[in-house]
């Protein structure tokens, strides 16, 4: 399966971002596919908004079942969150039990004016209620995709099977 170009989807999503962009608007990149979007999307705007780093690990709904992840970080937001309009940045949307992680998170900072979703990929297969505002494309896949970077800081997406589970291989 030929994959969409993701830094062309960069390019295409700042477009669609660039509009709703006030001067209250905050974004939040999770770690660390959603990071790496949200300052490619942030160099390609053009603006300097506050931005911030979130780590959901711990507020998974899976952590007693999966444990800690080994490279959990602390999330930082460096702006208060009260009353802005965040936008909450991902690489790969799918269940959508990381955005409602990433959610609570920010919840317990305060109170947002409003929460938008940016992804880069919509690969459907949601087990939650939620959906994004500004995706990148939409793809139908039967296996996980990931957002990779390399030295030069180019983007590229790559297919991993899974097994009988829905687990990675």
């Amino acid at each position: 399966m030929n994959l969409p170009d993701p830094n062309r989807l960069i390019d295409e999503l700042a477009e669609k971002i660039r509009p709703n962009l006030n001067p209250d608007s905050a974004m939040l990149g999770i770690h660390t596919g959603g990071v790496w979007v949200m300052e490619a999307l942030v160099e390609r705007l053009g603006v300097d908004v506050p931005r911030g780093v979130l780590d959901i690990a711990f507020y998974r709904d899976d952590f007693s079942r999966i444990g800690l992840h080994p490279e959990a970080k602390p999330s930082s937001i460096p702006f208060d969150v009260e009353g802005r309009n965040i936008l909450l940045v991902d690489d790969i949307l799918y269940t959508g039990r990381t955005i409602r992680a990433a959610m609570n998170l920010v919840f317990d900072y305060g109170r947002p004016n409003r929460i938008r979703l940016a992804v880069l990929v919509d690969r459907g297969g949601r087990e939650l209620p939620i959906c994004a505002q500004y995706v990148g494309a939409t793809l139908d896949l039967g296996q996980h995709v990931n957002l990779v970077r390399d030295a030069q800081g180019r983007f590229d997406l790559v297919l991993r099977d899974m097994d009988a589970r829905g687990l990675t291989s």
